[in-house]
């Protein structure tokens, strides 16, 4: 493996993927703060002004044989508007691709999302065979981003992760590492969605092999650990990380998922109600092979934090701690 470009390195993804990367090749790790790029003695860092203005990916390129696209807006939110959204997510994407065309780079893998096929929630399982229909604009530019790419000319892999977890994580499932720590008993015991997850490690996995794989090239795949896990044992493996047992109790889910939507918080039903399953097969038979199991490495995950945090293993973790690993300063992009 020659000189990769990883764009968004301080993020939590790229924060994993850099120094897995750097163990096997020479890495140039692209973030907007020096300060926050905690990367390997051997890496290479360099500065990447703002997506949402004009940048300038020569500099960056140089030399590099393939690029790993992983910068952009990385949640969804009322807050950022369709324009921010289409700005640092597609039009971005797009220089960056017709740059690295000019460049003569030999591989552009996007990390775009399942979002760009489909929305939170679907009522099948997803497989890349499904008409790409996202549901809202973080989705579109995500799927912007990917038609700009294929008609860019560069020669390219595009990869769709489900929502990824591990050490560091934001959003929905640090939410959730907050409610598993509750020393109280939860009412999702009768809570059997199933949800597809991917593990930050086994995402990592997959970047290095399609890099490694010229048999990926020009395709688009569906990344997510093997198998769904229910809502009630993603609870379980948490609290079991977190010293505690599962200690759930039975409150029908429609009851619970009305109470939440006369109190304004129907996204909130769709992360604990919803159902979504997307199928890896497309990846796994181009001979990826994922190495954790989603409920083994969410358990580790959670004590991992309880470790770090009292130094010690099998203790209970506090929700304070868990609100600090929460909000801790991990830059999305």
């Amino acid at each position: 493996m020659s000189c990769v470009l990883v764009s968004g390195s301080t993020g939590f993804i790229g924060s994993h993927l850099v120094p897995a990367l750097a163990r096997r090749g020479a890495v140039r790790a692209a973030a907007r703060d020096r300060s926050r790029t905690r990367v390997p003695a051997d890496a290479e860092i360099a500065i990447i002004p703002d997506l949402a203005g004009t940048v300038d990916w020569r500099p960056l390129l140089s030399g590099a044989d393939a690029v790993v696209h992983l910068a952009g807006i990385a949640h969804v939110g009322p807050e950022i508007s369709d324009a921010a959204y289409d700005r640092v997510n597609a039009v971005a994407t797009a220089q960056l691709a017709a740059a690295a065309r000019q460049a003569g780079v030999r591989r552009l893998i996007y990390v775009s999302s399942i979002r760009a096929q489909s929305g939170p929630v679907a009522g099948h399982t997803l497989t890349e065979a499904d008409d790409a229909r996202p549901t809202d604009a973080y989705g579109r530019s995500k799927l912007a981003a990917e038609a700009a790419i294929r008609a860019s000319g560069v020669r390219f892999t595009i990869l769709r992760p489900v929502l990824v977890y591990g050490a560091g994580v934001k959003g929905n499932l640090a939410r959730l590492l907050r409610i598993a720590a509750l020393p109280v008993p939860l009412p999702f015991a009768s809570f059997d969605n199933r949800r597809s997850l991917l593990g930050v490690d086994n995402l990592a996995d997959a970047i290095d092999f399609v890099l490694e794989t010229p048999a990926t090239e020009g395709q688009t795949y569906i990344v997510a650990d093997p198998q769904p896990i229910t809502f009630r044992n993603m609870i379980a493996a948490l609290r079991r990380g977190f010293g505690r047992r599962p200690g759930m109790y039975t409150v029908p889910p429609g009851i619970l998922g009305l109470a939440l939507r006369c109190l304004g918080k129907s996204d909130a039903w769709v992360r604990f109600g919803g159902e979504l399953v997307a199928d890896p097969s497309k990846l796994m038979h181009a001979g990826w092979s994922p190495a954790t199991e989603t409920a083994v490495a969410l358990e580790a995950m959670a004590r991992d934090l309880a470790s770090r945090s009292t130094g010690e293993t099998d203790h209970p973790v506090s929700i304070g701690t868990v609100k600090s690993f929460a909000h801790s300063p991990i830059d999305p992009s």
